[in-house]
C-alpha cells in the first residue's frame, strides 16, 4: 500500500473559491453563511463567489484535510463552523507566498458593449454614461464601508483603498470620454 503524500510533499491544488474560503476562515468567518455574507460585502467588488460554490468547496476542503467542520446549531437551524487545520494554514500561506503571476480576470459588460460599440455607434455615449453611473454607485458603496474597514485588518483595508482609487479613475475616464465624444458629436 502506497502512503498518502503529505501536503508538504504534494501541495493541494486550490480552486479560486477554495482560496477565498481559506482566506475568509483566516479572517474569522467560520460558517458558509458568514463567508458568503462577508464576501458579498467585501470581495465581490473584485472577486465573485456564489453560495452554489461555497458549500461544495467547503466539503472538498474538509475532505482534503484543509478545514475541519463541527456542527454548531443555532436557533434550531443546522449550522457548521469551520476552522483551518495546520494543513489549511500552510495551503493558504503557500498560495499567498507563491511567485506565480496572480490571475487577473475582469468581467464588465459595459466594457464589452464599448468594445462592440462600432456596431451601434449612436449608443456609445449612453453606454459610457451608464458605466459612469454604475461606477459612481460602486464608489458610494465602497465609501460607505470605508470607516468600518479602516478599523479592521490591514489587508482588506488596503484592498478597499485600491478599489476606491480604481473606481475614481474609471469615473474620471468616463467623464473625460463623455466630454470628448459629446464635443465630436457637436462638430458633426
Amino acid at each position: 500500500m502506497t502512503p498518502t503524500p503529505t501536503p508538504e510533499q504534494h501541495p493541494p491544488q486550490l480552486s479560486a473559491t477554495g482560496r477565498v474560503i481559506l482566506g475568509m476562515i483566516a479572517l474569522g468567518k467560520t460558517t458558509g453563511y458568514d463567508i458568503k455574507q462577508f464576501a458579498d460585502l467585501t470581495a465581490r467588488h473584485f472577486w465573485a463567489t456564489s453560495y452554489g460554490q461555497i458549500y461544495p468547496e467547503l466539503k472538498r476542503l474538509e475532505e482534503m484535510g484543509l478545514v475541519r467542520g463541527r456542527p454548531k446549531p443555532s436557533g434550531g437551524r443546522a449550522r457548521t463552523e469551520y476552522q483551518l487545520t495546520k494543513a489549511g494554514e500552510r495551503a493558504l500561506q503557500g498560495w499567498l507566498s507563491s511567485d506565480e503571476e496572480p490571475l487577473y480576470e475582469l468581467r464588465d459588460e459595459g466594457m464589452l458593449k464599448l468594445f462592440f460599440s462600432d456596431s451601434l455607434p449612436e449608443r456609445r455615449l449612453e453606454n459610457i454614461r451608464a458605466m459612469r453611473a454604475r461606477e459612481e454607485r460602486r464608489l458610494a458603496q465602497l465609501r460607505a464601508i470605508e470607516p468600518h474597514a479602516s478599523q479592521g485588518p490591514e489587508g482588506p483595508y488596503l484592498t478597499l483603498q485600491l478599489g476606491i482609487a480604481n473606481t475614481e479613475w474609471q469615473i474620471e475616464w468616463c467623464k473625460e470620454t463623455e466630454r470628448r465624444l459629446a464635443a465630436e458629436t457637436d462638430k458633426e
